[in-house]
């Protein structure tokens, strides 16, 4: 049985979801979840709260078996074949109508949304340790006024495109960002650059200071006491093409030639045409290969009462 699609088709229809291609880019793959399968998965995994799974690490995988086997086994299969394929490589997964109008603002309908985020990021791999919230996954939310010292809940400015896990000892396949509430929202939409369609790669990518190491680190909200030296272009997968880490906000150049590289990357990267916006409803979830995508996020429009949750999960491949 065909698992993962090509780019150009139509919708997909397998046990319990349906497959179709983001209009704006046929690269991100949108995965819809019937509401029989999320009703399955909820009567499956409902011996296991969100503390459990919290302090049972074990327990995150029979949740991942419960929303698989809801989908006959045919989930995990077409999930890790998309984030293996380099030409898609990232998913928008979400519920069809039935179920998302049954979604309800509560906290329980947001512990079941951390839920099946931590089903989803197990059938891929294994989250890491997220040290701005402690626990495998992190929590934050967007408001109108923020005084943080990154741009992750500045809601006013544009986020630029970048890579997560660039200031890390950890290896960052995969990055799962999930919302998990909104109100007074406009714009405000995930930005998305597949590597190979920034139309200036060769130009970076050949560039002398294409491997040449970079100091990373960050600021003290992210509670990671340390640098680490990379580069940008830090591996080629096993086609030989590029893998990238870069961020702009938490490089740390040395001289003149490294401070430059990285600002005309960045410039570029901002002014590529083929970055593309992804709108996502609450209770999806957006993922992608973090060495092959760039994401970010569109500015929001001001509301006093703007506020945005959001989930994050981070980690690695085991295959």
């Amino acid at each position: 049985m065909k698992i993962a699609p090509a780019l150009n088709e139509s919708i997909s229809q397998y046990h319990g979801f349906t497959v179709s291609p983001y209009p704006a880019n046929p690269r991100l793959q949108v995965i819809t979840l019937e509401k029989n399968t999320l009703d399955r998965f909820i009567d499956l995994s409902a011996n296991w709260g969100l503390q459990a799974l919290e302090y049972k690490p074990f327990l995150r995988y029979a949740v991942a078996d419960a929303l698989d086997k809801a989908c006959d086994y045919q989930l995990g299969k077409f999930l890790v074949a998309t984030m293996e394929n380099r030409d898609t490589g990232a998913f928008l997964l979400q519920a069809d109508e039935q179920a998302q109008a049954a979604y309800e603002d509560t906290d329980e309908q947001r512990d079941f949304f951390v839920k099946l985020s931590t089903a989803v990021s197990h059938l891929i791999g294994i989250p890491n340790f997220d040290a701005m919230y402690g626990k495998y996954y992190a929590r934050f939310t967007v408001k109108n006024e923020d005084s943080s010292d990154s741009y992750l809940r500045q809601a006013h400015r544009r986020m630029e495109l970048h890579n997560d896990g660039t200031y890390v000892n950890e290896r960052t396949d995969f990055v799962l960002m999930m919302k998990m509430d909104e109100k007074n929202m406009e714009m405000g939409d995930s930005l998305l650059l597949h590597v190979d369609e920034w139309q200036d790669l060769e130009r970076f990518y050949h560039h002398p200071m294409a491997k040449q190491n970079i100091v990373w680190g960050a600021p003290p909200s992210k509670n990671v006491g340390y640098t680490i030296e990379h580069p940008v272009f830090f591996e080629e997968d096993s086609n030989g093409k590029p893998h990238m880490l870069f961020i702009d906000q938490f490089a740390q150049p040395q001289n003149m030639q490294q401070g430059l590289y990285l600002h005309q990357m960045s410039e570029s990267l901002e002014n590529d045409t083929n970055c593309f916006n992804v709108r996502v409803k609450v209770g999806a979830m957006l993922v992608v290969q973090n060495h092959c995508w760039l994401h970010g996020r569109d500015k929001f429009v001001a509301h006093a009462g703007l506020k945005r949750e959001l989930l994050r999960q981070r980690g690695h491949f085991t295959r």
